[in-house]
């Protein structure tokens, strides 16, 4: 019944659309809250035409029942939100460690509006985060993450059962990997700040008549600006080259 009223062309087209438009709702740099809902949906509509030839050998026919096509696209809006979710996690990486810098170097109250998240954080975050997420673009980064949607049909076959344990083994692998990121990524102000401290601990023992807050503040401010100047370079760096592995070794299976 379905066939006769559903197109198959249009069907495919809708049901590649459904995928790569829950994808673009929460990928970095096209799922952006400060990026308007229209030119996102323009985005992937686009992108599903041209996605369309590439994956049109592994779409299933269209169902015979309406119950078997909302089964087809709840799977799909599922796998493309997975997707999404995935690359955001790893972007949220950018944010925890601007945080341990913030409180490494007493700017834990420094706080600016986000664009990227449309809510107050931490400076350094907001700094790293806007950064990366210009970094992705300037270096032709979005096109992993265009092709990490191709390879995904690979991992999940539209017309299949979602493989629901690996998609829980998948989400806590980024979510640690997410996690590791953020480490190495504030690893310097971890140590520094750490011997800062030890050393502030061991004069206030020498000197304890001495008011060391208001002495080690502006200290501590200091030296923090001065590592994210000196480091941000580093930093970023490092986190590209993660991110793109990361969405490489996730969705082409390795």
């Amino acid at each position: 019944m379905l066939e006769q009223i559903i197109p198959q062309n249009l069907f495919a087209f809708f049901l590649v659309f459904a995928r790569i438009g829950s994808v673009m709702l929460l990928m970095p740099g096209f799922g952006e809250a400060f990026v308007p809902a229209r030119v996102r949906l323009i985005i992937a509509l686009a992108v599903s035409l041209v996605v369309l030839p590439i994956v049109a050998q592994v779409l299933p026919p269209t169902p015979t029942t309406p119950i078997g096509l909302f089964i087809l696209l709840g799977n799909e809006i599922v796998a493309g939100l997975f997707i999404g979710a995935a690359a955001r996690t790893m972007m949220a990486a950018l944010q925890a460690a601007g945080m341990v810098a913030a409180y490494q170097s007493s700017l834990a109250n420094a706080l600016v509006s986000d664009p990227a998240s449309q809510q107050q954080g931490a400076l350094a975050g907001s700094f790293l985060s806007v950064t990366a997420l210009l970094l992705i673009f300037v270096t032709n980064l979005h096109h992993v993450m265009l092709a990490a949607i191709v390879d995904s049909y690979g991992l999940f076959v539209p017309g299949q059962p979602l493989p629901l344990g690996d998609l829980s083994a998948a989400t806590a692998r980024v979510v640690g990997k997410s996690f590791l990121l953020a480490v190495q990524v504030s690893a310097p102000f971890i140590v520094v700040g750490l011997l800062f401290s030890a050393g502030v601990g061991l004069l206030n023992r020498l000197m304890p008549q001495v008011q060391m807050f208001f002495i080690v503040m502006p200290l501590q401010v200091f030296l923090g600006v001065l590592l994210l100047m000196v480091t941000a370079s580093s930093i970023l760096l490092w986190f590209m080259s993660a991110f793109g592995e990361g969405l490489r070794t996730l969705f082409t299976g390795g």
